[in-house]
């Protein structure tokens, strides 16, 4: 009985390998990337306080790279677009048990402009170009909530001074929007 059915799964073997040949599958071209747009927020951190497009809508340049840091009791977001170093965007928060009267004292530096509307006191100021990038804008603050607060535009090599000052306004607008509370 074991060799009819081993000659009988033979015979099916051979029968089956005379079958015609199967047709060969269609080879599909492989699907297009999907372009995910990336939130600042995603990164964590400092970045959880800053929005792409509030960004670009107040300072009018669209960054999509965003990276957090954290020292202590001090967060740091930087931002920057994806094919250029400069100019970028940074925001540092830090805990602080100063009052307004040192904020003004010890924190302003020298030759600031004051700025209404943003935390406690606020300042504006720029400086010039260095080694490696061009001016840069500066907007600080000491918010309500014992924390205190920079928003720093650093410009591409080249960029010119009064530039930068007119940033300053747009990172003052933008301060406005950030909440130190959600850190």
């Amino acid at each position: 009985m074991r060799g009819r059915i081993v000659v009988g799964g033979l015979a099916g073997l051979l029968v089956s390998g005379c079958a015609a040949e199967a047709e060969p599958a269609a080879v599909l071209p492989p699907p297009v990337p999907i372009a995910v747009e990336v939130v600042a927020a995603s990164s964590g951190g400092a970045c959880r306080l800053l929005d792409f497009a509030v960004i670009e809508q107040l300072v009018k340049v669209r960054f999509d790279v965003a990276a957090a840091s954290e020292q202590g009791d001090t967060h740091t977001c930087v931002v920057r677009t994806g094919g250029a170093a400069l100019p970028e965007l940074t925001l540092t928060v830090s805990e602080t048990t100063i009052d307004k009267v040192t904020f003004g004292a010890d924190v302003v530096p020298d030759r600031a402009a004051k700025v209404t509307g943003v935390g406690q006191q606020a300042y504006r100021r720029t400086t010039a170009a260095a080694s490696g990038h061009g001016p840069v804008a500066e907007v600080g603050w000491l918010a309500a909530d014992g924390r205190l607060a920079t928003l720093s535009w650093t410009g591409a090599r080249g960029s010119e001074r009064s530039a930068a000052e007119k940033i300053t306004g747009d990172l003052a607008a933008l301060a406005k929007k950030v909440d130190t509370r959600a850190l």
